[in-house]
């Protein structure tokens, strides 16, 4: 079992910066897959990025690549998701997710792959 704990959200301007922060319990951290998720208001939850146990390989939603990067720490059971020039459209509850499974880019993106949800963190970015 593994619990995920969110910390690092709150209220931001536009084009302001945020790192979001993923604390995990357990030992074997570096065994799961790390995904962020979002979900905005009204809105199907959606994959961010995602990361492989060992760092070593990234994947990003299209829309997403350029301002967002993910990465972790496993020695600390942490992964990160660093958000810049941050638009009002970002607004949004965002999960980190831990998932047991091999590393695949086809099931990476769906949040059926994953095993493990914190509870979020509410990201909001003001115009």
């Amino acid at each position: 079992q593994v619990q995920l704990v969110e910390s690092g959200g709150g209220l931001v301007q536009r084009g302001g910066s945020l790192r979001l922060s993923c604390a995990a319990s357990g030992r074997t951290f570096s065994s799961y897959s790390m995904g962020w998720f979002l979900q905005a208001p009204g809105k199907e939850r959606e994959l961010v990025a995602a990361i492989s146990g060992s760092g070593s390989v990234t994947y990003y939603a299209d829309s997403m690549k350029g301002r967002f990067t993910i990465s972790r720490e496993n020695a600390k059971n942490t992964v990160y998701l660093h958000l810049n020039s941050l638009k009002p459209e970002d607004t949004a509850v965002y999960y980190c997710a831990a998932s047991t499974g091999a590393w695949d880019i086809v099931t990476v993106p769906h949040g059926q792959w994953y095993h493990y949800w914190g509870q979020g963190t509410q990201v909001t970015v003001s115009s």
